[in-house]
């Protein structure tokens, strides 16, 4: 929901054309639209600038379908379930033929806003380590595109060869926020953090062999990283390291 959507309701009411009783009820199901299973929140998108992502993982593909059915009929902006495998994209697709999938970010999308071409320079920049972390990268790629910013990537930059993080120095220098994703021991936030006066955004990977702990051992060695300016996100979270990156990108917008 969006301030044109409450500006259109209210039109409608002051014109006669929605009746006191039926504007009660219709005004609750604009905020909040209990579904038995889920409570979905229409407003999001007016507090946050996006409407409420779905997270698809452990639920039904009808559920899914049903969530971003009504997302897509109520709101505006672009829909995203995150973390959704090929059995739900395949059913939610009968459902909103609308819908695309990315199957390297599993994340089932409508984009009805399309970013239009970049006019400043300004980009997110998105690092991976290793080939084994492109699919949380992509992760969070797609979700920083679809919150509305032009996103650059370099993949397979890690430390164990690091000439290769080198030659993208001129990307790493003139992009706005650089997220870096890395397993096996993360040293590569580090390594970032201290070739950039711009802020950087770890995200540990679950990519590694057992002492790795199934991304534990990158998400301490990020959180206990020398470099200044380095924030760190949950293990494999692409998504969040997608909307923190959009979030601080949009606030450079304003000012």
């Amino acid at each position: 929901m969006t301030n044109t959507t409450i500006t259109e309701f209210l039109r409608k009411y002051k014109a006669g054309e929605v009746a006191e009783e039926e504007a009660v009820s219709s005004l609750g199901k604009l905020f909040v639209e209990e579904m038995g299973f889920a409570a979905v929140d229409h407003v999001r998108e007016l507090r946050q600038g996006f409407p409420e992502v779905v997270y698809a993982e452990g639920k039904t593909k009808e559920q899914v379908a049903a969530i971003m059915e009504s997302l897509y009929q109520r709101g505006k902006g672009n829909i995203m379930a995150t973390r959704a495998g090929r059995e739900t994209c395949d059913y939610v697709q009968k459902v909103l033929p609308q819908v695309q999938y990315d199957a390297a970010a599993r994340i089932l999308y409508i984009e009805r806003n399309v970013l239009p071409p970049n006019r400043d320079g300004r980009y997110i920049l998105v690092v991976t380590a290793g080939t084994s972390d492109i699919p949380v990268a992509e992760e969070a790629r797609l979700t920083a595109r679809l919150w509305g910013n032009e996103v650059h990537t370099c993949y397979d930059c890690g430390v164990a060869g690091i000439h290769r993080l080198f030659a993208h120095m001129e990307e790493i220098r003139k992009a706005t926020v650089i997220i870096v994703i890395a397993g096996m021991e993360g040293a590569l936030a580090s390594v970032v953090g201290g070739l950039t006066d711009k802020p950087v955004i770890a995200v540990p990977t679950s990519v590694g062999y057992g002492a790795s702990f199934h991304g534990l051992a990158a998400l301490l060695s990020m959180l206990n990283s020398c470099a200044a300016g380095v924030s760190v996100v949950n293990i494999d979270n692409g998504f969040g390291a997608g909307v923190l990156a959009s979030k601080i990108m949009h606030l450079a917008e304003k000012k």
